[in-house]
């Protein structure tokens, strides 16, 4: 059965589920109808943090052109050019029994790719969620659908898988953050060129 969470809202992913060990963290969202001229690219990524909050190099990035990160354990599958279709959007695959012990938190996030140019934030998207689904029995654990009204911006901080007395939980998010991916960089302790 699947758990809705809120805004907010924390869940124990491995406590209850000692077997679980590869989960899909699938995201999705549609676009409103307006007449900008641009499809609209939303772009997930996964920052893979230390203690401190900050990743330690480009290759704690994982993102379209860095389908993988901390030794294999986080793997983005691949850029969803228009978001269109059913289902998720775009997913990353985490196996927490690779993840290195360094690794305190995964933030899964997502942007506008040439947001500025195209005139474009997430004011004009809509029905965006964050699901979790068991990667061996193919099994939605939970959803979190981004309710919140977003107007002027370009990238967001939707969860956090994160470690905590040895277990993986899951953190409800749903921040957002003008300045798009540069912002979310340099939250997390990189430098974009």
């Amino acid at each position: 059965m699947t758990i809705n969470l809120s805004k907010g809202q924390k869940i124990d992913l491995t406590k209850g589920s000692p077997n679980l060990s590869k989960i899909i963290v699938g995201l999705g969202w549609d676009t409103n109808k307006y007449s900008g001229g641009y499809d609209f690219d939303l772009d997930a990524s996964a920052f893979i943090v230390r203690e401190n909050g900050k990743a330690l190099n480009e290759d704690d990035f994982v993102f379209y052109n860095n389908l993988q990160g901390a030794g294999g354990s986080v793997i983005h599958t691949g850029d969803n050019l228009t978001g269109e279709g059913e289902g998720d959007d775009e997913e990353v695959k985490i196996d927490f029994s690779k993840v290195p012990s360094y690794v305190d938190r995964i933030a899964i996030t997502v942007t506008i790719h040439d947001a500025i140019q195209r005139a474009q934030n997430f004011g004009q998207v809509s029905n965006a969620y964050v699901r979790v689904v068991n990667e061996e029995t193919n099994q939605e654990i939970l959803r979190y659908d981004l309710a919140e009204e977003f107007s002027i911006e370009t990238a967001l901080v939707v969860c956090e898988i994160y470690r905590y007395n040895n277990e993986w939980r899951f953190s409800a998010i749903g921040s957002g953050f003008q300045g798009g991916l540069a912002a979310l960089c340099n939250n997390y302790g990189l430098q974009v060129g």
